[in-house]
């Protein structure tokens, strides 16, 4: 592809040498020899870049350049100038120009700059294949052996870290390969929580890594010794890689102290998983010790809400139990103008040692991309439903109160109960009508199913620290990208779930998620 150059200088015939070379390497220059005939060119003609010069009669560069965005917003410039001075430069970075370049010219810094712009993509692309491809094998090889639960962590991080590089290029030519490695590592990963999670509950060691109720003691409640007020904020079914993306946004505003993961406790869904954060307890020991609390998750209720009502509660009944004196503060974010009046009330909050906030937006949006038509569109994939969680965030209530913290030079916690999974695959199973709604995981007394190899089973619950509404209740957890289907209108249901992103089950994405430390700027 020949790309085409418009160069915008009054001493256009002393440039010579330097058109040459540019022409030698294939690229079509076009010279004009003021802002006045580059303006006129522009509206003409189609060009790929503008050299353009900052002093030059008539029109300066900047003026010309304000004009240029107007009429071709997306034309890359690259400002050239003899001029050093500060305030030039930041007016015409402000004007947002692609390149600054100051003469005397030098030939390879000017084929530089334009392989920037027009061949940035592609070399980053192929180094983005070449070092994954590189890492490939070695990745694969490391499933074979016997892993820790850290170290099952380091791989899904690096599996991340691959997906959302790849996710930048432009073809996206690995997308496939990664996605295959993913599942892979998923099958292994699967054999790996239904052989280790039991005994991380009964026979706990070095290796065992903190789980849902264990995330306060470990991660929150030792910064409190700190005098500044510390607040939590947990962002229900936020994904790793959500979380990565959200962080290129609050990097601007917050240092990043401390960045771990932790492991959800089955079943991967805000009943167990958040109420166990905030009890400090599994949820065996939650209903023997406030019984009165507890609610089954019983199957005709599809509102997950209802099930942590008593969030604050158990939060403060954990704080006496390990004699934390600390003045604590909860708050429950569902609605928009929730979080607009905690940002409106947000000096109140400073006077408080612990502020928990819990924030649904994002597990709102999963569930009603299961129902919503239009969200369906907007997110097919996990691409873009990591583009429709940033919009979300930079629009949101959420980020003005982290700005708000940033200045204050506050701390900030931010976690997640559990992730999340896009399920693509249907395991068909029979239960009563007692049998919870959830597509992942499934708890009843007279179950039946067709893909034991496909899930985790769990006859006797209270080995797992989980209640048992009836003697014979059994528990089964679906594992990498499956769903429970029941066989009336079978496939009717299949085709409504398949490609929504579902959690309770056991995944990568459900169960190893973050807990991040950030400290303003």
């Amino acid at each position: 592809m020949t790309y085409s150059i418009l160069w915008a200088d009054d001493e256009i015939d002393l440039l010579t040498p330097y058109i040459l070379f540019l022409e030698n390497k294939g690229y079509q220059v076009t010279t004009v020899n003021s802002g006045a005939d580059a303006l006129e060119l522009v509206e003409k003609q189609k060009f790929d870049v503008l050299f353009l010069d900052e002093n030059m009669p008539g029109m300066s560069g900047l003026e010309v350049l304000i004009s240029i965005k107007q009429i071709r917003p997306n034309l890359p410039v690259i400002m050239i100038t003899k001029s050093e001075e500060e305030e030039l430069m930041e007016d015409a970075i402000g004007s947002k120009i692609a390149d600054y370049l100051i003469k005397p010219l030098n030939p390879n810094q000017l084929l530089l700059s334009v392989k920037r712009i027009f061949d940035k993509k592609r070399l980053e692309e192929e180094k983005t294949n070449i070092s994954y491809q590189q890492e490939f094998r070695a990745l694969s090889l490391q499933y074979q052996d016997q892993l820790s639960a850290k170290e099952w962590a380091d791989i899904y991080k690096k599996l991340l870290y691959w997906e959302l590089e790849i996710d930048k290029t432009e073809n996206k030519s690995m997308a496939e390969v990664l996605s295959s490695q993913k599942s892979e590592a998923n099958v292994h990963f699967s054999k790996f929580i239904e052989n280790s999670y039991e005994n991380w509950l009964q026979k706990p060691d070095t290796e065992t890594p903190i789980l849902s109720h264990l995330m306060m003691r470990k991660y929150v409640f030792p910064k409190l010794k700190e005098k500044s007020p510390l607040f939590f904020i947990l962002v229900d079914n936020l994904r790793f890689d959500q979380w990565k993306i959200l962080e290129g946004f609050i990097q601007e505003y917050f240092q990043l102290e401390q960045e771990e993961t932790y492991y959800s406790i089955l079943p991967t869904t805000t009943a167990y998983a958040r109420n166990a954060i905030f009890a400090g307890m599994m949820p065996l020991e939650i209903q023997k010790n406030y019984p009165d609390k507890w609610i089954f998750d019983l199957g005709d209720s599809e509102d997950e809400e209802g099930f942590n009502q008593y969030e604050e509660f158990y939060l403060q009944e954990q704080l006496k139990r390990l004699r934390i004196n600390a003045k604590a503060s909860y708050h429950k974010i569902i609605h928009q103008y929730q979080g607009k009046n905690l940002v409106d009330n947000f000096s109140k909050l400073l006077t408080n040692d612990l502020n928990v906030i819990v924030y649904n937006f994002v597990d709102m949006l999963s569930h009603a991309r299961t129902d919503m038509a239009m969200i369906k569109e907007l997110a097919p994939d996990e691409s873009a439903y990591r583009s429709l969680t940033a919009s979300w965030f930079l629009h949101s209530p959420l980020f003005d109160l982290l700005k708000r913290i940033a200045d204050k030079k506050g701390r900030v916690i931010i976690t997640t109960d559990h992730g999340m999974i896009r399920v693509q695959n249907p395991i068909k199973i029979v239960g009563d009508r007692t049998t919870n709604t959830n597509l992942r995981y499934k708890q009843g007394k007279n179950l039946n199913w067709d893909n034991t190899n496909k899930m985790m089973v769990s006859r006797k619950p209270e080995q797992l620290f989980l209640p048992k509404p009836n003697v014979s209740t059994t528990y089964v957890f679906s594992k990498e990208d499956y769903m429970f289907a029941y066989p009336n209108n079978y496939n009717h249901y299949v085709n409504h779930y398949r490609n929504t992103f579902q959690h309770g089950g056991i995944s990568l994405e459900e169960c190893i998620i973050p807990v991040v430390y950030l400290t303003g700027k």
